[in-house]
């Protein structure tokens, strides 16, 4: 468990690298094109000054895509009062509580370490988990505030978002104008500017998902530890999985913060799944229920 924490503080540099790496490239094109250095070393520079920035402000920018608004206990007390006590039992300091109004039930987590996290569930599975469900879900979510799997997570959130944005802008740019407005684009950066708008944002989402899956499993056994229930987490799993998890609001840049898998649609959730299959989880979970 150590180890997994450990690793997902290196992979925060790792992705924060990775992404400054892929915005350079792109400034890079863009100097190619319009003959000036300087558009790289600036583009450069505003990459590692996104990238402080999206340190603090991702984790309320994912709130505020999903729709998620912050309760106190009156608000709603059996939610509140499971969190709580989860973070007792964890000896963690108490995250903040939110609740989106979807009936789509689902969960997530988000913040950059434990001391400035922040839980979310939907209306939704509210309404369908008995309090044992509910705990086993929340305590899954918790693990990944324990395990920093949210810090990576987040910064994931900022690289889709934002490598998307740019390889969008670089494209259009690429066709509309070129370095003298009497001389027509080159066909070359052209098709770099097509190339760029079509791989950078594959090559972010292939990363969101491919740390997510693991996470995933891995914040199963940690939720499963904390509550000693495994079946409650399992037979969570198997409600979502009967019923949809897929949200109102789509956003495939905050996918793989959710307990399960937002979006509808299942070509695209086979293709670039952020999430692990819930029979594989539900198995895990129920062979890990013999060892207690």
């Amino acid at each position: 468990m150590y180890n997994a924490i450990a690793a997902n503080k290196r992979n925060t540099v790792l992705i924060m690298v990775l992404f400054i790496v892929i915005i350079a490239v792109i400034g890079y094109l863009f100097s190619l094109y319009y003959g000036c250095i300087g558009i790289f070393w600036g583009t450069l520079a505003g990459a590692c000054i996104y990238a402080l920035i999206q340190y603090f402000i991702a984790a309320k920018m994912a709130l505020a895509l999903n729709g998620a608004k912050q309760i106190k206990k009156a608000d709603n007390p059996r939610l509140y009062r499971i969190v709580e006590n989860l973070a007792i039992t964890e000896g963690m300091p108490m995250p903040k509580v939110y609740i989106v109004d979807d009936p789509a039930p689902n969960a997530f987590a988000t913040g950059r370490d434990p001391n400035h996290a922040h839980v979310a569930a939907t209306s939704g599975i509210l309404e369908l988990m008995e309090d044992r469900e509910l705990e086993a879900v929340m305590a899954h979510e918790l693990g990944h505030v324990k395990n920093y799997d949210i810090r990576v997570m987040m910064i994931v959130f900022g690289l889709v978002s934002a490598i998307g944005l740019l390889a969008d802008v670089f494209l259009r740019m690429m066709w509309f104008g070129g370095g003298d407005d009497d001389t027509p684009p080159h066909p070359i950066f052209i098709v770099l500017g097509i190339i760029a708008a079509i791989l950078a944002p594959l090559i972010a989402i292939m990363v969101q998902a491919a740390i997510s899956r693991q996470r995933e499993y891995l914040a199963d056994a940690t939720g499963a530890m904390t509550t000693r229930d495994p079946e409650a987490l399992a037979t969570a799993l198997e409600k979502l999985g009967s019923v949809g998890s897929g949200l109102r609001r789509q956003n495939s840049s905050t996918a793989h913060l959710f307990f399960a898998n937002p979006l509808k649609g299942a070509s695209f959730s086979k293709l670039f799944s952020t999430h692990p299959p819930i029979e594989d989880r539900v198995a895990r979970l129920r062979e890990m229920g013999h060892s207690f």
